[in-house]
Protein backbone atom coordinates (compact mmCIF):
# COMPACT_ATOMS: atom_id res chain seq x y z
CA UNK A 1 0.00 0.00 0.00
CA UNK A 2 1.09 3.58 -0.58
CA UNK A 3 2.92 5.20 2.30
CA UNK A 4 4.59 8.57 2.76
CA UNK A 5 6.26 8.95 6.14
CA UNK A 6 7.72 12.28 7.22
CA UNK A 7 10.38 12.53 9.90
CA UNK A 8 12.91 14.98 11.29
CA UNK A 9 10.63 17.56 12.84
CA UNK A 10 11.14 18.95 16.32
CA UNK A 11 11.85 22.02 18.38
CA UNK A 12 14.58 24.36 17.17
CA UNK A 13 15.67 27.86 18.13
CA UNK A 14 15.34 30.77 15.71
CA UNK A 15 18.27 30.77 13.33
CA UNK A 16 18.71 27.03 13.64
CA UNK A 17 18.47 24.25 11.09
CA UNK A 18 16.52 21.05 10.56
CA UNK A 19 16.36 18.45 7.81
CA UNK A 20 13.07 16.76 7.09
CA UNK A 21 12.78 13.43 5.29
CA UNK A 22 9.88 11.81 3.47
CA UNK A 23 10.19 8.06 2.93
CA UNK A 24 7.97 6.68 0.18
CA UNK A 25 6.77 3.16 -0.52
CA UNK A 26 4.06 1.37 -2.45
CA UNK A 27 4.40 3.35 -5.69
CA UNK A 28 7.03 4.21 -8.29
CA UNK A 29 8.60 7.14 -6.47
CA UNK A 30 10.96 8.10 -9.29
CA UNK A 31 8.19 9.18 -11.68
CA UNK A 32 6.28 11.37 -9.26
CA UNK A 33 6.59 15.09 -8.68
CA UNK A 34 7.19 15.61 -4.98
CA UNK A 35 6.19 18.59 -2.89
CA UNK A 36 6.54 19.80 0.68
CA UNK A 37 3.55 21.65 2.12
CA UNK A 38 3.06 23.14 5.56
CA UNK A 39 0.14 24.20 7.69
CA UNK A 40 0.56 26.61 10.56
CA UNK A 41 -1.98 26.79 13.39
CA UNK A 42 -5.11 28.56 12.24
CA UNK A 43 -3.88 28.90 8.66
CA UNK A 44 -4.45 27.14 5.37
CA UNK A 45 -2.01 24.59 4.01
CA UNK A 46 0.60 26.23 1.77
CA UNK A 47 3.12 24.97 -0.74
CA UNK A 48 6.73 25.19 0.45
CA UNK A 49 8.79 23.59 -2.31
CA UNK A 50 8.41 21.26 -5.28
CA UNK A 51 10.88 19.00 -7.08
CA UNK A 52 10.40 17.27 -10.41
CA UNK A 53 10.63 13.50 -10.81
CA UNK A 54 14.28 13.56 -11.89
CA UNK A 55 15.25 16.27 -9.44
CA UNK A 56 16.20 18.57 -12.28
CA UNK A 57 13.70 21.28 -11.43
CA UNK A 58 12.76 22.91 -8.15
CA UNK A 59 10.47 25.73 -7.09
CA UNK A 60 10.08 27.48 -3.76
CA UNK A 61 7.63 29.71 -1.98
CA UNK A 62 8.99 33.24 -1.73
CA UNK A 63 8.95 32.97 2.06
CA UNK A 64 11.56 30.18 2.07
CA UNK A 65 13.74 31.03 -0.95
CA UNK A 66 17.39 31.13 -0.04
CA UNK A 67 16.79 29.33 3.27
CA UNK A 68 15.26 25.96 2.34
CA UNK A 69 16.53 23.35 -0.13
CA UNK A 70 14.43 20.50 -1.49
CA UNK A 71 16.12 17.36 -2.81
CA UNK A 72 15.39 13.73 -3.52
CA UNK A 73 17.18 10.39 -3.77
CA UNK A 74 15.28 8.17 -6.16
CA UNK A 75 17.47 5.19 -5.30
CA UNK A 76 16.34 5.48 -1.67
CA UNK A 77 12.73 6.55 -2.45
CA UNK A 78 13.22 9.55 -0.18
CA UNK A 79 12.72 13.29 -0.41
CA UNK A 80 14.37 15.85 1.84
CA UNK A 81 13.91 19.43 2.97
CA UNK A 82 16.96 21.16 4.37
CA UNK A 83 15.78 24.15 6.40
CA UNK A 84 18.25 26.81 7.50
CA UNK A 85 17.88 30.17 9.24
CA UNK A 86 14.57 29.06 10.69
CA UNK A 87 12.12 31.69 11.87
CA UNK A 88 9.20 31.46 14.30
CA UNK A 89 6.85 31.87 11.34
CA UNK A 90 8.18 28.58 9.92
CA UNK A 91 6.39 26.79 12.77
CA UNK A 92 3.94 24.37 11.17
CA UNK A 93 3.14 20.77 10.43
CA UNK A 94 5.10 19.83 7.31
CA UNK A 95 3.57 17.36 4.86
CA UNK A 96 4.98 15.59 1.86
CA UNK A 97 2.93 15.04 -1.26
CA UNK A 98 3.45 12.83 -4.29
CA UNK A 99 1.61 13.75 -7.48
CA UNK A 100 1.21 12.23 -10.92
CA UNK A 101 -2.44 12.52 -11.76
CA UNK A 102 -3.28 10.94 -8.43
CA UNK A 103 -2.05 12.56 -5.22
CA UNK A 104 -0.73 10.94 -2.08
CA UNK A 105 -0.13 12.59 1.31
CA UNK A 106 1.84 11.83 4.42
CA UNK A 107 0.57 12.47 7.94
CA UNK A 108 3.02 15.27 8.65
CA UNK A 109 5.80 16.16 11.05
CA UNK A 110 5.69 19.11 13.43
CA UNK A 111 8.36 21.80 13.28
CA UNK A 112 8.39 24.33 16.11
CA UNK A 113 10.72 27.31 15.96
CA UNK A 114 10.89 29.00 19.33
CA UNK A 115 13.36 30.37 21.82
Amino acid sequence: QVQLVESGGGLVQPGGSLTLSCAASGFTFSIYTMTWYRQAPGKERELVATITSTGGGTTYADSVKGRFTISRDNARNTMYLQMNSLKPEDTAVYYCNARRGVSYWGKGTLVTVSA
